[in-house]
């Protein structure tokens, strides 16, 4: 188990880095570019009228990340809302390694092809810092989660942190791990 590498990992490093050096004429190997982080994000917005709705978000992101996520509070009391300082309004979780790349791995090749009337990734969600963040309007798209056990559906964010200097890099990374960006 020591030894073990997620498939994306295996292909960055055996190929995809050595055409991101090309592409972009790197002269020293650290100069290119990496998936640094995954960060998944559910923000519940009806956990003001009942807690229970983040705990079972918080299970549900859960079996998504496959590692425990921490729960997002309240930074401000909000009286139009009915929010005090300190409720728990969400979940998140930051995935590295090995998890990152399992996670997606099973984002472009399961979860997103069962997402109705998809027609492909925005590339203009980009950061200007080689970041991309996607939102993905039902949870249940993943395979994890069982569609029989949900109570409600949650929508979900991701950000893929690169260690790219540019969208252009960042956009040219993520293209060779086959995310489906639109033209």
């Amino acid at each position: 188990m020591d030894n073990y590498k997620p498939r994306l990992e295996k292909l960055y490093n055996e190929k995809l880095r050595s055409s991101l050096k090309e592409q972009f004429k790197y002269k020293n190997d650290l100069m290119i570019p990496k998936l640094e982080k995954v960060v998944l994000n559910m923000g519940i917005g009806e956990a003001v009228a009942d807690t229970k709705k983040v705990k079972s978000a918080h299970n549900d992101l859960m079996l998504i990340a496959g590692q425990l996520p921490v729960f997002t509070k309240a930074k401000k009391s909000i009286a139009g809302f009915k929010v005090r300082e300190g409720m728990q309004l969400g979940a998140k979780v930051t995935l590295r390694r090995s998890r990152m790349y399992e996670f997606i791995d099973r984002l472009i090749n399961v979860a997103m092809p069962r997402i109705r009337d998809f027609r492909g990734l925005s590339p203009k969600s980009f950061d200007g810092r080689g970041n991309y963040a996607l939102g993905i309007k039902e949870h249940i798209v993943f395979p994890e989660i069982d569609f029989d056990k949900v109570d409600e559906i949650w929508g979900l964010d991701v950000v893929v942190c690169t260690t790219a200097r540019s969208n252009d890099e960042a956009k040219f990374l993520l293209g060779l791990f086959n995310f489906p960006f639109r033209d």
